[in-house]
C-alpha cells in the first residue's frame, strides 16, 4: 500500500535537511514558534493563510502543497467550511481548478453545504474568476436538480452566461437547456434572462426563437411595468434596481426583436410597425437622466431603421440620406457603424448599387471592424454575427463587380471565422459563393480554400 505523504511530513523533512529550528523557521515564515510546533506535531490543523507562508518559506511554487492539504485536512475529514472557504477562494485566485472540483466532489454530498457554495460562487463571479465559479455553480445545479428551488434556476442562467462564447454549436446547446429554467427564476430576473436569450437566438438566425421569447418577454415586462407604478414601494424598486436596464427598456427591446425577425423574413412593412412602435416612447413615465438616454437611444435606432426597412423593400430614393445619417452618428459605438453600413451591402448586393464611393467614404470605420470586446451578452454574441455577414456581404460585392482579390480575401476570412466558430449556415454560403466565382481564383486562393473545405468535412460542418 502506497504511503500518502503529509504537509507535517514535508516541513519536517525540510527543516531536517536544511538545519532549522522551529524559531528560525518560523522567522523566514512570519510565524511564531508555537504555531510551527503545532503544525509538526499536528496538534493543531493548517489554515491555507499559513500553507501559503510555509510554502514560500520554503522557496516552493505558490499551491504547491494544495494536493496535499485536500488529502490531509478535506478528505475524510468533517468539512469546515471556515477552513474550506477561504481555500477556495485562494484556488481560485491560483487558477487551480483541479483542486476546487476535488474539493466540491467531497462535500457536496450533503445538501446543507449548498447555500454557502453558492454564495461563493457569486462572489468568484462577481471578481471575474468565472472558471472557478462555474463548477461551484455546475455542482450545486446537481446537487439541487430535484428541488425546483429559484437557487437552481440562478445556477443555471450564471452556467449559461459563462459558458456562452465563439462556438454556435455549443451556444445552441448551452440555451437548449437554460431554457426550461427560465420560467423558474422570479419575475424581475426573468426579464434580463429572456433578453440574453433572445440575444444568443439571434446570433444563430433561430428566428421562430427569437420571437417566441421576445413576446414572452414583452408581455412580462409590460405586467411588471404596470405593477411598478402600481405598487410603489421600496421593496419593489430594490428589485427593480437588479434590471441591467430601466424596466420600460425590455418592452421596447422586444419590438426591436420583432421587427428584427420580420427583416430576416423579408416583410419590412411589418418590420417597419413594430419600428414605428419603439419609437413612439410617450407612455414612459419616468423622467430621470438614464430614462431619457435609453428614449433617445430607441428613438435614434428608430430613425436608422426607417430607413433600413424603407431601403430594404427597394426603395433606393432613401440611400443618401440613410448614408448622410451614417455620417451624422459616426461618434456612435462601433456595433452600431457596422449594423449601419451591413445594410448598405446588403442593399448593394441586392439591387446591384455602386456603392464604392461609400465604401471609401467609410473607408477607417470598415477597417477599424475587428475582434470586438465581449462586455455583454449582445457584443459577445450579436456584434461578431454582424461582422461576419459585413465581411460576407464585402466578398460578395467585390466578386460581382469583379473586384477578385478583395473578394476572395474576405471570403476566405469568413470561411475561416465560420470553421472555428461552428456557423455552418455561414460556412455552407461561402462554398456556394466560392463555387459561382472559382474560375478567377489564383493557385494560392483555391489551395487555401480547399483546406479550409476539408476541415470543415472533417468537422462535418457540411456533407458534399
Amino acid at each position: 500500500m502506497k504511503h500518502t505523504p503529509t504537509i507535517r511530513s514535508e516541513l519536517d523533512r525540510y527543516l531536517q535537511q536544511k538545519g532549522l529550528s522551529l524559531t528560525q523557521f518560523g522567522h523566514i515564515a512570519d510565524m511564531n514558534r508555537g504555531a510551527v510546533s503545532a503544525i509538526v506535531t499536528g496538534n493543531k490543523p493548517l489554515s491555507v493563510n499559513q500553507l501559503d507562508r510555509i510554502t514560500e518559506a520554503m522557496g516552493l511554487p505558490e499551491g504547491y502543497f494544495y494536493d496535499l492539504f485536500v488529502e490531509n485536512y478535506i478528505i475524510d475529514h468533517p468539512p469546515n467550511m471556515r477552513r474550506i472557504e477561504p481555500f477556495l477562494y485562494r484556488c481560485a485566485e491560483l487558477g487551480k481548478l483541479g483542486v476546487i472540483r476535488r474539493v466540491v466532489g467531497v462535500i457536496m454530498d450533503n445538501l446543507l453545504y449548498s447555500p454557502k457554495l453558492f454564495d461563493i460562487a457569486e462572489e468568484l463571479l462577481a471578481q471575474g474568476r468565472h472558471d472557478a465559479a462555474l463548477i461551484l455553480y455546475e455542482n450545486v445545479a446537481e446537487v439541487e436538480k430535484y428541488q425546483h428551488s429559484e437557487r437552481l434556476a440562478i445556477c443555471q442562467y450564471r452556467m449559461f452566461t459563462i459558458q456562452i462564447g465563439d462556438d454556435q454549436s455549443r451556444n445552441l446547446r448551452v440555451a437548449t437547456l437554460f431554457e426550461p429554467y427560465v420560467e423558474r427564476l422570479n419575475e424581475i430576473d426573468q426579464l434580463d434572462a429572456l433578453k440574453d436569450l433572445a440575444n444568443v437566438y439571434r446570433s444563430l438566425r433561430k428566428w421562430d426563437k427569437v420571437d417566441e421569447v421576445a413576446r414572452k418577454m414583452r408581455a412580462k415586462a409590460e405586467i411588471q411595468y404596470s405593477m411598478k407604478h402600481q405598487y410603489k414601494s421600496r421593496e419593489y424598486d430594490e428589485a427593480t434596481r437588479k434590471l441591467s436596464r430601466p424596466m420600460f427598456v425590455y418592452i421596447a427591446y422586444a419590438d426591436l426583436l420583432c421587427a428584427s425577425v420580420c427583416d430576416a423574413q423579408g416583410d419590412y412593412q411589418q418590420a417597419l410597425q413594430y419600428t414605428y412602435a419603439y419609437a413612439d416612447l410617450d407612455w414612459v413615465k419616468e423622467t430621470d437622466a438614464n430614462t431619457l438616454y435609453w428614449v433617445k437611444l430607441y428613438q435614434d435606432w428608430a430613425r436608422c431603421n426607417i430607413y433600413v426597412n424603407k431601403l430594404l423593400s427597394g426603395d433606393i430614393s432613401v440611400l443618401p440620406d440613410y448614408v448622410e445619417y451614417i455620417a451624422e452618428t459616426a461618434h456612435t459605438m462601433e456595433s452600431e457603424k457596422l449594423s449601419k453600413l451591413l445594410n448598405v451591402m446588403i442593399a448593394a448586393n441586392r439591387f446591384q448599387l455602386d456603392v464604392n464611393d461609400i465604401l471609401k467614404r467609410f473607408e477607417m470605420i470598415i477597417d477599424s471592424f475587428v475582434q470586438q470586446p465581449s462586455s455583454d451578452m449582445y457584443t459577445h454574441q450579436v456584434v461578431p454575427e454582424q461582422t461576419t455577414c459585413f465581411k460576407y456581404e464585402l466578398a460578395k460585392y467585390y466578386l460581382n463587380r469583379g473586384n477578385y482579390s478583395y473578394g476572395f480575401k474576405y471570403l476566405l476570412d469568413v470561411l475561416s471565422k465560420s470553421l472555428a466558430n461552428n456557423k455552418e449556415s455561414f460556412f455552407i454560403r461561402c462554398i456556394k459563393l466560392f463555387e459561382q466565382f472559382k474560375q478567377f481564383a489564383d493557385v494560392r486562393t483555391f489551395i487555401k480554400y480547399e483546406s479550409l473545405v476539408s476541415v470543415g468535412q472533417r468537422e462535418r460542418l457540411f456533407y458534399y
